[in-house]
């Protein structure tokens, strides 16, 4: 049975390895409600902001806000929101796309989402539209506890719930890699349930311990972000500067310093195709940034300048010969049909000619019978004249 389960798991590893990478797309989540958890709406714009700066499209990024702390009465900064005291980055800006808002971000919905269980006529821009070939990036954060988040203050989603969409997600073939992040209390016992191949995840806190605000704005009178969610936008904002970094994932991870985030992140390494070893490899911007198009060029063909000059006057010529032979093409053609319409009028013509000389002959005849009926009739009137005359003679009394 040992070896049996053995060989199930390398053809799985086997498969999940050689899968192409096609594209990246980003599922972003904040949990909570209400003015005073104004750092976790500013968590998940700051990690939108990133993964933009780093190439992912609006359409390949799903933003999920409970709560619109731009326009709450109480910021006194309408219509902006800020991770970072000084106020040098507004979050909110002009270029966000939301696509759950307010009482739209529900367990269900995230779930759906996840696994595109969806009834018909929901728009596309509420969907994650991933194959094989995608690596998805999920990030959340709020309030949580033990193997729980809360969304809103009124459900909680499990680490088997996530574990079962995930499972779901592989079954039917959504993704290639996923990276799982989430900042919050007892973060670390939210991923521990997980059982699907392909997974990468981390978390901000261990279990018992809570997951701490890294700083306050006095004028907006809450925190306004995280500590870990901080210190990780600090690596990928200094170290990961463009979409070809070379930044791998080991290096953001070893980027955590537990004196700085009050509490101990954690890694699961386990459900990764080899593990430990081959996840620390793979680059961050394979999960934040856009998968880059490349074309290779035949390396064999290292020609000088002069021989591509040469390559491109050859070209030329040829493309010279071509423009004369079709132009002779034309010429012939325009000639054939100047014979042609030649003939034609000719025929035309013709056709005229006989047509003229048909009607005249029609008409001669006509005219012929016309003057035999003429003829015919004045005999016939003289005879029966004479008849006449030879009858009153006959028949009449005689005198003498």
């Amino acid at each position: 049975m040992k070896p049996l389960l053995s060989l199930w798991a390398f053809l799985a590893l086997a498969a999940i390895a050689h899968a192409a990478h096609t594209s990246n797309w980003a599922v972003l989540v904040a949990t909570s409600r209400f003015w005073f958890n104004y750092r976790h709406l500013a968590n998940t714009l700051s990690l939108y902001r990133t993964v933009k700066r780093l190439g992912i499209p609006d359409s390949q990024i799903l933003l999920l806000l409970p709560d619109d702390m731009a326009c709450n009465p109480r910021n006194a900064f309408s219509g902006t929101v800020y991770s970072n005291a000084d106020r040098r980055m507004d979050l909110y800006g002009e270029n966000v796309e939301v696509d759950y808002r307010g009482y739209e971000v529900t367990v269900e919905n995230f779930i759906r989402l996840l696994t595109d269980r969806w009834e018909e006529g929901v728009p596309a821009s509420k969907r994650l539209q991933t194959d094989e070939g995608s690596n998805i990036l999920i990030y959340m954060t709020g309030h949580g506890g033990s193997e729980f988040l809360k969304f809103q203050d009124s459900e909680e989603i499990s680490s088997w719930d996530l574990a079962d969409a995930f499972s779901q997600m592989r079954e039917k073939k959504r993704y290639n890699e996923m990276l799982f992040m989430i900042d919050t209390c007892q973060a670390n016992t939210l991923y521990r349930q997980f059982y699907a191949p392909g997974v990468i995840a981390t978390g901000s806190s261990e279990e018992d311990e809570s997951s701490y605000s890294h700083h306050a704005d006095n004028d907006v009178g809450v925190a306004v972000i995280d500590r870990w969610t901080y210190y990780v936008l600090e690596f990928l904002e200094t170290q990961v500067t463009g979409p070809t970094s070379d930044k791998t994932l080991g290096d953001l991870f070893d980027s955590y310093d537990v004196e700085k985030i009050h509490s101990r992140p954690g890694v699961r390494w386990d459900l990764f195709p080899g593990g430990e070893e081959l996840g620390r490899n793979r680059r961050v911007v394979d999960f934040f940034g856009n998968v880059q198009s490349v074309e290779i060029q035949d390396a064999s063909s290292n020609k000088t300048g002069i021989e591509l000059l040469k390559d491109d006057i050859e070209g030329l010529k040829r493309l010279v010969q071509e423009y004369e032979d079709f132009a002779k093409l034309q010429e012939g053609n325009q000639t054939l049909m100047a014979d042609v319409m030649s003939k034609r009028t000719e025929d035309a013509q013709s056709i005229r000619k006989d047509s003229k000389k048909q009607q005249q002959n029609t008409v001669g005849q006509l005219k012929l019978s016309v003057d035999t009926t003429t003829q015919w009739a004045r005999q016939a009137a003289g005879v029966t004249v004479l008849s006449s005359i030879a009858a009153l003679w006959y028949f009449a009394p005689k005198v003498l």
